[in-house]
């Protein structure tokens, strides 16, 4: 008889592969035990406080209060700017491109610089005219909006 084709290191190759799929299979069935003994939906439910933590007991109902959706806040915290922002301001143009339809106003209450697109010019400006002008925030910054010739 001839010697065996299988040497020792296919021997360890294959008994090492055959206790990985025992421990596998063994690790397959005690998931499924445990799964069946108390995990279920109740147990994995958490539950959000008035303060904002998870807990694992449901909150008080009788403590409950009703908020209008109308009454919530998405857009942050107000600023005097956001307010400012709103209203109708007055400025000189500082600079204005007839060729290219922008150019820039010059807040006279902040001293700040805004663009202004022809878009949203209601009368012709030219520069160091007074406008009056309503501010809304751009994709780059401020812009001017429903600019008027200031007479």
């Amino acid at each position: 008889m001839g010697r065996s084709q299988e040497s020792w290191n296919k021997k360890e190759v294959r008994t090492r592969k055959e206790k990985n799929r025992k421990d596998k299979e063994k690790k397959k069935l005690e998931r499924k035990k445990s799964s069946r003994d108390g995990n279920n939906l109740d147990d994995m439910i958490a539950y959000v406080d008035e303060y904002g933590k998870i807990s694992a007991t449901p909150p008080d109902l009788s403590l409950r209060i009703k908020v209008n959706a109308e009454d919530i806040d998405i857009s942050g915290h107000k600023s005097k700017e956001t307010d400012a922002e709103e209203s109708v301001r007055k400025g000189i143009v500082s600079f204005f491109n007839d060729s290219k339809g922008y150019g820039f106003i010059t807040d006279l209450a902040t001293q700040q610089r805004v663009f202004v697109h022809i878009n949203s010019l209601i009368d012709p400006i030219k520069e160091n005219n007074k406008v009056t002008f309503e501010i809304e925030r751009g994709p780059k910054g401020l812009s001017a909006i429903n600019v008027r010739v200031d007479k």
